[in-house]
């Protein structure tokens, strides 16, 4: 994982995000704190030359209107043209029809490098439907140690068919090219607290992913680790009255002063 992490240093990708307004700064502050150049556009008339000029695509369902959906498509269409990769978070489906079908739409009409999502949005993907509350996964879709060999399985069923990695995130993470799988320990709870810590993993993601275009499933397995990591080390500064404020900046203190030897040495993982 030093590896990954420190060729995302060197090549500094400019990342393309199209993501929603809740969290548009974090994923933003994220990307510059690992080393990696942000830039935000979803105006139909934008995408394409901002897409022309970047390096990677990261696509954000979480505030949809049918305006930024055909800038996804666009952009992803001009991504796709010069091979740059493209990462689909895709926030709240199942929550509702709207979201559900928009997503299913762009893995369609897309060629996607990584799916990254809670398990309750990725079964819904796989499955076509769901029941998804809000953003948060179901607790009873919940991977945990129990269903963890079947939740496997599934991912890794899922990759297969859609040709994708596949990231889900929660207690435990798994990250899968459909043959390998990252079963992946980082993290607190305390981090699902705070609005955003999904977004800006699929923003870090996706500048892991372009920055190590022959290691993706690695890179997504690095980000993840990251991530889970920065949310360790910035719970474990954390001051009598703090809250989840100076947490969520914590969390990206920890990520701009991270190296390639401290994920190296922190990362939780097992591969199955």
């Amino acid at each position: 994982m030093k590896r990954q992490f420190d060729l995302l240093r060197k090549t500094m990708p400019l990342i393309h995000n199209i993501t929603n307004y809740v969290t548009v700064n974090d994923v933003a502050n994220i990307l510059l704190a690992c080393g990696g150049s942000p830039i935000m556009s979803d105006e139909v008339e934008d995408v394409e030359d901002i897409t022309s000029i970047c390096n990677g695509l990261n696509i954000n369902i979480g505030t949809l209107h049918k305006s930024s959906i055909e800038g996804m498509l666009r952009a992803g269409k001009k991504a796709n043209d010069l091979h740059h990769p493209i990462l689909l978070d895709p926030v709240g489906a199942g929550a509702s029809k709207f979201r559900t079908e928009t997503a299913l739409g762009l893995m369609q009409e897309l060629n996607l490098a990584v799916i990254r999502g809670n398990i309750s949005e990725i079964k819904t993907l796989a499955l076509g439907n769901g029941t998804t509350k809000g953003v948060d996964a179901d607790v009873s879709d919940a991977v945990t140690e129990e269903n963890l060999e079947q939740a496997i399985e599934f991912v890794k069923a899922f990759s297969k068919k859609t040709g994708t990695i596949i990231a889900v995130t929660g207690r435990i993470d798994l990250v899968t090219d459909g043959n390998r799988c990252y079963v992946i320990r980082n993290g607190r709870p305390e981090m699902g607290k705070i609005t955003g810590t999904g977004c800006q993993l699929s923003g870090m993601m996706t500048a892991f992913i372009t920055a190590n275009p022959d290691e993706m499933l690695e890179a997504a397995a690095a980000a993840v680790c990251a991530m889970g990591l920065a949310g360790e080390i910035g719970w474990s500064r954390m001051q009598t009255g703090d809250g989840n404020a100076t947490y969520r900046n914590r969390i990206i203190d920890a990520i701009y002063n991270m190296t390639g030897d401290i994920l190296e040495k922190g990362a939780n993982y097992e591969i199955r």
